[in-house]
């Protein structure tokens, strides 16, 4: 369940709403004049979405990779750093 909360309760009452956000390890949506504004993160939740991103990426260049041929046998790839550091 979302989590939406005017900006007075974040200036109020922000001992309160920081417990809660570390605790439900999810987002709190703030509101100005009842609309959205912002979106406060703990930083546990903040530093494994950043987490995730970085995966996504290594991903999507891998999947790049494969798709424009630029992939090889790991057996192959040992031989050729063989060759390179051990001549």
């Amino acid at each position: 369940m979302e989590c939406i909360i005017p900006s007075s309760d974040l200036r109020n009452r922000y001992p309160e709403v920081s417990r809660r956000c570390k605790e439900s390890n999810k987002p709190i949506y703030i509101t100005v004049n009842g609309r959205g504004d912002t979106v406060l993160l703990s930083m546990e939740y903040y530093e494994q979405l950043e987490a995730e991103i970085e995966l996504l990426k290594m991903f999507a260049a891998s999947e790049k990779d494969i798709a424009e041929g630029r992939i090889d046998t790991a057996e192959n790839a040992i031989k050729r750093l063989r060759e390179k550091h051990f001549k």
